[in-house]
């Protein structure tokens, strides 16, 4: 593997080492941070985008913001719920605090597969007579496994999907005679001009479906799904009442989200 331009010396190993590394990884994930490279590696920032600089330039990776990706990660692509699960884990949880603080006690929510939303649900134990309808069974497990009197958890079935959500026409069709009062989706890619994407045909119709039995929809991704789109759209900006990301989303992002006429908060 042609890595990077070989340097003299150790110094020159050491890089090829650590960026024959960084591939691995990537490559096994799908994903990974540039913050997760530096305390691994114990180096510097700047040396890991140098490395993610030259590992792009090679083809080996897609250099993206704030880390780099598969250079299978393409619009059909869906990571799996693991690989995603410890990416950006510090944003997800601000963002699902910040999220979480909207629920109200004797509402019913709706809450879509997904780590962000996983990281939500743990917000959520302490939420009294709360009803919650979800197509995850992670999910569906963090309020069973901390179970009260005063909650129902509906699990709504369909076919798995990488990232452990369940989907489909059972799934859709058990929607359409729900109405709720709230309803937290993630996204795999958020754009300013085709809105919230998935990898998943059927995960966007199920997507789709919650957003039409929900009276406000509340978007939760943190920033590096910014910029991102899936295969196919599953909500556009006229369907979302709110969005809560983090503060590393960057400052052109924000303007574009503001645009749309959302309301934004940015978690810290």
């Amino acid at each position: 593997m042609n890595v990077s331009e070989p340097s003299r010396g150790r110094g020159g190993q050491l890089a090829a080492q650590r960026q024959a590394t960084i591939v691995a990884e990537v490559n096994s994930r799908g994903a990974i941070t540039v913050a997760e490279l530096v305390e691994r590696f114990g180096v510097s920032d700047m040396t890991i985008r140098r490395d993610l600089d030259a590992l792009d330039s090679s083809g080996l990776l897609h250099k993206v913001h704030g880390g780099a990706t598969s250079v299978g990660l393409r619009s059909a692509h869906e990571p799996g719920f693991d690989a995603k699960l410890t990416q950006e884990s510090a944003a997800k949880q601000a963002i699902a605090i910040e999220a979480a603080a909207r629920v109200q006690p004797d509402s019913a929510i709706g809450i879509g597969a997904g780590t962000t939303t996983y990281a939500l649900a743990r917000q959520l134990l302490r939420v009294e007579n709360l009803t919650v309808v979800t197509n995850s069974a992670r999910i569906a497990d963090v309020f069973h496994g901390n179970a009260r009197s005063d909650r129902t958890v509906v699990l709504i079935g369909g076919i798995r999907t990488p990232s452990d959500a369940l989907v489909g026409p059972i799934a859709t069709a058990a929607l359409q005679s729900l109405h709720l009062d709230l309803l937290f989706l993630g996204a795999h890619g958020v754009d300013a001009e085709h809105g919230l994407s998935t990898p998943n045909l059927m995960e966007a119709e199920t997507n789709r479906s919650f957003i039409a039995a929900s009276r406000e929809v509340v978007l939760v991704a943190d920033h590096t799904k910014w910029g991102t789109v899936g295969l196919s759209t599953f909500a556009t900006w006229s369907d979302l009442d709110l969005v809560v990301t983090d503060s590393g989303l960057p400052a052109s992002a924000k303007k574009s989200m503001r645009e749309t006429g959302c309301d934004l908060i940015i978690a810290s």
